[in-house]
């Protein structure tokens, strides 16, 4: 499906709506399937539906915002906002994970008998099947846009469909066996299941705010490309790098002989950094240039008294 349709109609912005849209439909949906059954598990997914509502209103807010062109107060852009989203998305899955062990909890020690699980188990099918589809069509565009607030929103609707998954396990133990206690359960499980999601979508924006190194595969396509220009006239060190949200930023020296004028030196530099680019889409790199008998020093004992 994602190959049939253009990138440019796959945007961000067009699926975080998308998001929002099918997250409306799905909380009408679970919360239909809870008020007929009355099963604690539907109401848990119920009140993830909610989450993802949230999640996505406010990652369709972050995306706007890194989208934003670099300005005077914020010459390297604004692409960081993302991370922003991603980190209060996994703050909602937490909670929503153990308010659902809370209620579940309760259920499991006063089991309540279940109505209509027929009906119950067909809307909440029918609204995983929504979650699961955007979601597929989300990972696609969030790797070509290296969108992290797509990928969050996409792994929320991931966990949605597990927990509806394991409410749907659940609610077909109670019909099978009787044990009414099958249904809190089973909500503890998925509980646990999201509780765990929700804590990598935390660490992974912390990862981003702290200006976390390129991908191993980034990072590989740039010494490759380096190594086209690197021999024994020019070389290459103190090679640094960062993302940024869709970004990707890499400092270096570029060394080369002290007999070279300004003007060559700056035309070997700029094919460096159209190699890199093209390498590399959405790379900026910046290059300092220094003559071969020169080295840079960082990290000096004087400069961290």
């Amino acid at each position: 499906m994602v190959s049939l349709l253009p990138v440019r109609f796959l945007t961000p912005q067009r699926l975080l709506w998308a998001s929002i849209a099918v997250a409306m439909i799905t909380i009408t949906l679970k919360t239909l399937a809870w008020y007929v059954t009355d099963s604690v598990g539907l109401l848990s997914d119920a009140m993830e539906s909610f989450v993802n509502l949230a999640s996505a209103i406010f990652a369709l807010m972050m995306v706007t915002i890194a989208q934003r062109p670099a300005d005077e107060a914020h010459p390297y852009g604004h692409h960081k906002a993302e991370y922003f989203s991603s980190g209060f998305e996994g703050v909602l899955i937490v909670g929503v994970a153990l308010g659902i062990i809370w209620a579940a909890a309760w259920r499991l020690f006063e089991p309540q008998p279940l109505q209509d699980l027929g009906a119950g188990l067909a809307l909440s099918v029918l609204s995983s099947a929504l979650n699961g589809l955007l979601a597929w069509v989300m990972f696609s565009s969030a790797k070509i846009h290296r969108s992290i607030a797509l990928e969050a929103d996409a792994r929320h609707l991931v966990t949605d469909v597990w927990t509806s998954v394991g409410v749907v396990l659940g609610l077909v133990g109670v019909a099978l066996t009787g044990w009414v206690w099958l249904d809190a359960l089973a909500a503890i499980g998925v509980a646990l299941n999201i509780l765990w999601e929700g804590a990598h979508l935390i660490w992974r924006s912390s990862q981003g705010l702290m200006d976390e190194a390129v991908e191993p595969d980034v990072m590989q396509e740039i010494q490759n490309t380096l190594a086209n220009f690197d021999h024994n006239t020019i070389r290459f060190d103190h090679v640094a790098t960062r993302r940024s949200g869709q970004r990707r930023f890499v400092d270096m020296h570029m060394h080369m002989p002290a007999s070279w004028s300004l003007g060559r030196a700056a035309a070997v530099r700029t094919s460096v950094e159209q190699a890199l680019m093209s390498a590399v889409p959405g790379l900026r790199a910046t290059i300092q240039l220094l003559p071969s008998d020169v080295e840079a020093h960082f990290d000096d004992a004087h400069d961290l008294k």
